[in-house]
């Protein structure tokens, strides 16, 4: 039998985290992502099934919503990312497609991409040196999707800061260009 232990995208066996000025940049693969993609038709019934599943209306167009437990994000017209807990006794995919029967196609994401989320102040003059998005316009609830280091995010605003997603195969080039930039700031 073969001994296999789980590693972060970073590879290591416990998430990284790194703390550079008033800024603290922490790897975090214990949330699921999963995409939800209102079939023909269906847009209005998975909209309203939708934010009844995350207790607060459904995200329009570059906007991050916050539930009681589960997340979300707008990635394409009538295209969402949900993200809550990564916990195997209640698989998030199997849950959304329990209740967006016949409405959405839902397909889990969380190997796909890598999670950091960001806190501290003189978040706007990090993103500066990464990427096109003005910070200080982009208000509390937004997501953006944008180039960092040549990789496609997603960058999301909240009240705890700021949680970028990029690809898991451009976990360690991601993580590079966060520290890199907050040192260059810090």
């Amino acid at each position: 039998m073969h001994d296999l232990a789980p590693l972060t995208a970073l590879g290591s066996s416990a998430p990284q985290s790194d703390t550079i000025g008033p800024v603290t940049i922490t790897e975090n693969p214990d949330m699921a992502l999963v995409s939800v993609a209102a079939r023909l038709g269906q847009d209005a019934a998975c909209t309203t099934a939708l934010a009844r599943i995350l207790g607060t209306s459904a995200p329009d167009v570059a906007q991050f919503v916050q539930g009681p437990t589960l997340a979300a994000f707008w990635s394409a017209p009538h295209c969402w990312m949900v993200t809550g807990p990564d916990d195997p006794q209640s698989d998030l995919s199997t849950r959304l497609k329990a209740d967006l029967p016949h409405m959405a196609s839902v397909t889990d994401q969380s190997g796909g991409w890598v999670r950091f989320d960001m806190q501290g102040d003189g978040l706007g003059a990090l993103f500066e040196r990464l990427c096109n998005l003005d910070m200080a316009r982009m208000a509390q609830g937004g997501a953006r999707r944008t180039v960092i280091d040549h990789l496609g995010c997603f960058v999301l605003c909240h009240g705890g800061g700021v949680t970028v997603y990029g690809p898991r195969s451009g976990a360690r080039s991601l993580h590079d260009a966060l520290i890199t930039a907050a040192r260059s700031v810090f």
